[in-house]
């Protein structure tokens, strides 16, 4: 088996003493020494620094490139001006997730960000997909980092550092220039439910824009344990967890990500449009434990009058509001707030109740 590789800030996470894991194919710092909940804290009440440079980037240029990702993704390209972001999917012909991810529009070219673990699989699904596109792809997850500011903060730590007017930015819109001297695009995107930047950089000045925005007085440094329990509170999916090849975006209640009216024929187009019209049978809800003391962890079973239903997909103690919460998939019927089930745990079932998500309030720039 490959040896998990290495982001640019990999020697600066151990000399903080960071608690290194491989999380998809890469060695990244799950915490520091703070802790979890302490970094999850500092997001939500000041503002925190990620290291997410193991995710993935592919830049799509070319005559045809507009046309070519609107085939590979289930949003519409064609409502995005330059500047602008936008969630999406890669589907599978059956309408199931390949990968989600971000897809950003520029002057001359779109790029897409995808998750760390699928980096080969998606390459290879849209390389499949180029056929006779007028378009070049590569993938330049290597030569890209990526630091995530996140936090109430998070505005008035990056603003200084650079010239361009990050307070005019609004939420999935981004700006190019300069920030610490670093060039970057400033994309107004996050993964924790807060206000915060995500800074896109060549790998080689990734330890500069690092010193810039971490240390006294400025950003807490930040693993994936606390950017899992932010994201869970905030309600967002995880792929390889929440969703995944056997789930569409209706069945994970991200049917607002497909348009199946855009004008555009896409990868899954069929099976989606053929499952609006049939209905889904299970669906993706947010639940809370009932039973104090017991925490859902990720694939503990599930039952419905006691019948096994699917497994917790996501669990966690819920740092926030110090509740045991998670995520996982109902028969539709018993999919809406209030529905009681129970959860395997170790051998005993304990009560569980579905509860709308998110499970803390967004705070995201309008």
């Amino acid at each position: 088996m490959d040896s998990p590789k290495r982001t640019p800030l990999h020697q600066i996470h151990v000399a903080l003493g960071a608690k290194m894991v491989a999380y998809g194919g890469y060695d990244m710092p799950v915490s520091y020494p703070a802790g979890i909940a302490a970094e999850h804290r500092a997001v939500r009440e000041r503002v925190g620094v990620f290291d997410v440079s193991h995710m993935g980037e592919f830049e799509v240029t070319g005559p045809d490139r507009n046309a070519f990702v609107q085939q590979i993704t289930c949003n519409d390209v064609g409502a995005l001006r330059p500047g602008q972001a936008q969630y999406s999917a890669i589907l599978t012909d059956q309408g199931t997730f390949v990968d989600d991810c971000l897809v950003y529009r520029f002057e001359d070219r779109l790029m897409l960000v995808v998750n760390a673990a699928n980096i080969a699989t998606d390459w290879a699904h849209i390389v499949a997909q180029k056929r006779g596109a007028n378009v070049r792809l590569r993938d330049i997850s290597d030569a890209t980092a990526l630091l995530a500011v996140q936090g109430p903060g998070a505005e008035a730590l990056v603003a200084p550092l650079t010239p361009v007017g990050v307070a005019m930015i609004p939420y999935y819109h981004f700006a190019e220039g300069k920030v610490a001297g670093v060039q970057c695009f400033i994309s107004r995107t996050g993964y924790t439910g807060e206000d915060g930047f995500e800074l896109y950089c060549r790998a080689s000045d990734t330890e500069t824009l690092w010193h810039a925005l971490v240390g006294a007085g400025r950003g807490e440094p930040c693993g994936l344990g606390a950017r899992d329990t932010l994201r869970l509170e905030a309600g967002y999916p995880l792929y390889g967890s929440d969703i995944d090849a056997a789930v569409t975006p209706y069945e994970a209640g991200l049917g607002w990500i497909v348009k199946l009216d855009k004008g555009a024929s896409f990868t899954g187009l069929a099976a989606l449009k053929q499952q609006k019209l049939t209905g889904v049978k299970r669906r993706l809800v947010g639940f809370k434990v009932t039973e104090p003391k017991v925490v859902a962890r990720h694939g503990y079973g599930v039952y419905v009058n006691d019948g096994q239903v699917d497994v917790v997909r996501s669990g966690t103690v819920t740092p926030t509001a110090n509740c045991a919460i998670g995520m996982t998939y109902l028969p539709a019927a018993a999919a809406k707030p209030g529905t009681a089930f129970t959860i395997d745990v170790r051998g005993k079932r304990a009560p569980a109740e579905v509860v709308t998500m998110p499970f803390v309030a967004r705070r995201t720039k309008k």
